[in-house]
């Protein structure tokens, strides 16, 4: 049996919230859906919150909600290709930044790539960790640009001592069964717009606008990208453990760092955080030695039960956008994407798995070299 590098934990607690609302009158567009958005916006101190059936759905409703449409947006290659994907779906045109050694956009490079018809910056929180809010906001500020973020790894994590998702003036999550909590799939938009929150619950149900009795009017086109009450039953359940989840990570990552300190195999890149994380995942980036036996390394620790992954492959880098042109290389990007590997940390693992899975690594490095 394989070991992901993240997963769900579910437990008695989640299994009667998910009875009780199968149990309830309605299993959509009920209760638990507002009460789930209320401690969702209370947990991130932002007036407003949306669920969405996924992060995709309420990314593309905050493109839409923020009229991207025609524009560029500067964003980031070191990401799941939603990020971008749903920026095409919105008609507006990505233009990829390169990262930093931590994942994240280099903001140094941002305001170099803005243009006449660039109306926002889209950043992601690469493995929770947040990037510099300060600067992007003051970027964003300076030429009249909206910053959204997302921040689909970064539930629960913070900048400085500030909360993801009060931040920018959108923050998209995601509640997949590997990030820092689930509701099966879904989604939240958080903000503090009222203009923002109206536009994306519109987009988010069909453009509907309810009035009295059966009267209703459609006065925009949307989708129906709504979360169930059975999911958004879960997320209360979950969103409850939480600060359990992160702290259990957290002693991962940390007694991770120590075993691997100053290993001759690899770099690690939880011990250089300055922000709290939520470790959605735990990344460590191969000496250029083993770049080339990385496909080796991954097979063999597959065979030793040991679920790694690689996040991300540059966006630009797939077919579908060789298509649309985008013929570039960025150096910081390809070297991070040659040297990744995310290993298993999550919530239901404890220190003995992680030190099994630890020495497992640095004898299989050892060998390649």
């Amino acid at each position: 049996m394989i070991n992901p590098y993240s997963t769900q934990y579910i437990d008695k607690t989640d299994i009667k919230a998910i009875v009780d609302a199968l149990n309830a009158p309605l299993l959509t567009q009920g209760p638990l859906i507002e009460q789930f958005e209320e401690e969702l916006a209370n947990f991130c101190n932002t007036k407003y919150a949306l669920a969405f059936n996924s992060a995709t759905s309420a990314l593309y409703a905050a493109y839409m909600a923020f009229n991207l449409e025609n524009s560029s947006v500067i964003t980031t290659p070191i990401s799941f290709v939603a990020t971008s994907n749903m920026l095409l779906q919105a008609k507006s045109t990505p233009i990829f930044c390169d990262i930093k050694q931590d994942g994240n956009i280099d903001e140094n490079l941002i305001s170099n790539l803005i243009q006449n018809n660039t109306k926002a910056i889209v950043s992601i929180d690469y493995a929770g960790k947040s990037v510099e809010a300060d600067a992007i906001k003051k970027i964003a500020k300076a030429h009249n640009l909206i910053w959204i973020s997302d921040s689909s790894h970064a539930l629960g994590s913070q900048y400085q001592t500030k909360n993801i998702g009060n931040l920018a003036d959108a923050t998209i999550f995601s509640f997949h069964p590997v990030k820092p909590i689930t509701t099966l799939e879904g989604g939240g938009l958080v903000c503090n717009s009222p203009e923002i929150y109206q536009r994306a619950k519109l987009i988010r149900s069909h453009g509907v606008e309810r009035g009295k009795l059966w009267h209703y009017d459609v006065i925009e086109s949307g989708f129906n990208f709504r979360m169930t009450e059975i999911q958004a039953a879960l997320g209360i359940s979950q969103l409850k453990k939480l600060p359990l989840f992160l702290q259990h990570r957290e002693e991962i990552a940390t007694f991770y760092d120590k075993t691997f300190w100053q290993n001759p195999y690899f770099d690690t890149l939880h011990h250089q955080h300055n922000h709290l994380s939520t470790n959605h995942l735990y990344v460590i980036l191969l000496k250029p030695s083993l770049w080339q036996k990385k496909s080796i390394l991954f097979e063999y620790l597959h065979t030793q039960g040991i679920g790694v992954q690689v996040h991300y492959r540059p966006i630009y880098q797939f077919s579908y956008y060789k298509k649309l042109g985008y013929n570039i290389t960025l150096n910081n990007a390809e070297s991070f994407y040659n040297a990744t590997l995310s290993i298993p940390c999550h919530h239901k693992m404890d220190i003995k798995m992680a030190k099994k899975y630890a020495d497992i690594i640095l004898k299989a490095c050892q060998k390649l070299l």
